[in-house]
C-alpha cells in the first residue's frame, strides 16, 4: 500500500469534512492499525509537502497539516467523482486537448499520466479526449501537477454537437481512447473484494466496532477513488451492457452509509489538532451519498 496515496484518501474523506487540518501525531495514530509505522507516515507527509499537496503550520513543538490551495482543488475534483449520486448526463459534445508544440519525451509522459488520472483517453500521442470534463478545470489541474510550462503547448477545444443519436464514430472513438476491458476488470475486482464485506454488515449490522468501521471506510474510499480517477464517466449508451462500474458505485454507497456512524465515533475520539482540541464534522459529511440513483438501481437489478 502506498502511504502517500492512502493519506490523500484519508484527507479527502475524513479530514476535509472536519475543517481540513490534522495534527501529525493524530494522523500517525489513526493509520497505525494498517501497519503504517511512524517513520513511513512522516516520510510520506514530507513528500506530499514537497509536491505541494500539503503544508504545515507549527504550534509550539507540534504541527498541524492542511491542504495547499492546489491540493484543495485536487480534492474538490476527486470528491465530485467519488460522492456523486450518479454520473452526469452527457451533452453529446466531446472535449479534446491537443498538443501543438514540441514536447520532450519525459514531459509528454507526465502530461499523459496527468490527463489519464483525470479520465482522459488518448487517441494518439498528441490528442486526448473526454466526454464531459470542464476543460478549464482540466488545464488548472495541469498547473497543480507542475505542468504549467506546457500551457502554451496544449490546445483545448469543445466539439460541436452532432445531433441526438449516437454514431458509430462515437463508439469507435471510445474503443480507441480507453481500455474498457481493463477498467471493467478493475471494477469487478473491487466488487469481488467488497461484496463479502457488505454481506457481513447486512447480516451483523451491530458487530463492527468503531475502529474497524473507520479502517474499512478508509480502505473502501481509497480503493474506490483510485478507480474513479481513471474512469471517464462515459454515458450509458457508450458502455457495455451490465457495466460493473454501476454495481461498484451502489456497493460503495451502501457500505459507506453502514460504516459512517461508527467510523465517525472513532474519528471524533482520535482526530486531534496540534493544540489538543478535537474536531467537529461539518454538514458536508452528511450530504455524501444521500441521493438515490434510481437508474443505477434498475440497472443493477436488471
Amino acid at each position: 500500500m502506498n502511504a502517500g496515496s492512502l493519506i490523500i484518501s484519508l484527507f479527502g474523506d475524513a479530514v476535509l469534512p472536519r475543517g481540513g487540518r490534522i495534527w501529525l501525531g493524530s494522523l500517525i495514530g489513526l493509520l497505525a492499525p494498517l501497519d503504517l509505522n511512524e517513520r513511513l507516515i512522516r516520510t510520506a507527509v514530507f513528500r506530499l509537502v514537497k509536491e505541494e499537496w500539503m503544508q504545515s503550520e507549527a504550534l509550539g513543538r507540534r504541527a498541524d497539516y492542511t491542504l495547499t490551495p492546489a491540493g484543495l482543488r485536487r480534492f474538490e475534483e476527486s470528491a465530485r467523482h467519488i460522492y456523486a449520486a450518479a454520473t452526469p448526463l452527457w451533452d453529446r459534445r466531446w472535449r479534446f486537448i491537443l498538443t501543438v508544440g514540441d514536447i520532450d519525451t519525459r514531459q509528454r509522459e507526465r502530461l499523459r499520466r496527468a490527463l489519464f488520472w483525470q479520465g482522459f483517453g488518448a487517441l494518439n500521442a498528441d490528442c486526448f479526449v473526454h466526454p464531459s470534463t470542464d476543460l478549464n478545470s482540466a488545464l488548472d489541474a495541469l498547473l497543480t501537477e507542475g505542468l504549467g510550462d506546457l500551457h502554451q503547448l496544449v490546445m483545448p477545444f469543445l466539439a460541436a454537437p452532432v445531433g441526438s443519436d449516437l454514431s458509430l464514430s462515437d463508439r469507435d472513438l471510445v474503443a480507441r481512447a480507453w481500455n474498457l476491458d481493463e477498467l471493467a476488470s478493475a471494477y469487478g475486482a473491487f466488487c469481488d473484494s467488497y461484496t463479502p464485506v457488505l454481506q457481513y454488515l447486512r447480516q451483523h449490522p451491530s458487530s463492527c466496532d468503531d475502529q474497524t468501521a473507520f479502517l474499512l471506510r478508509t480502505l473502501l474510499i481509497h480503493d474506490y477513488r483510485r478507480l474513479l480517477l481513471r474512469d471517464p464517466e462515459l454515458p450509458d449508451a457508450l458502455l457495455p451492457i451490465h457495466w460493473p462500474g454501476h454495481k461498484a458505485r451502489l456497493l460503495c454507497k451502501e457500505i459507506y452509509r453502514r460504516l459512517l456512524e461508527p467510523s465517525e465515533r472513532h474519528i471524533e475520539q482520535h482526530m486531534q489538532l496540534a493544540d489538543g482540541s478535537l474536531t467537529k464534522a461539518l454538514p458536508m459529511l452528511q450530504e455524501r451519498f444521500q441521493q438515490e440513483d434510481p437508474l443505477a438501481i434498475l440497472r443493477h437489478r436488471g
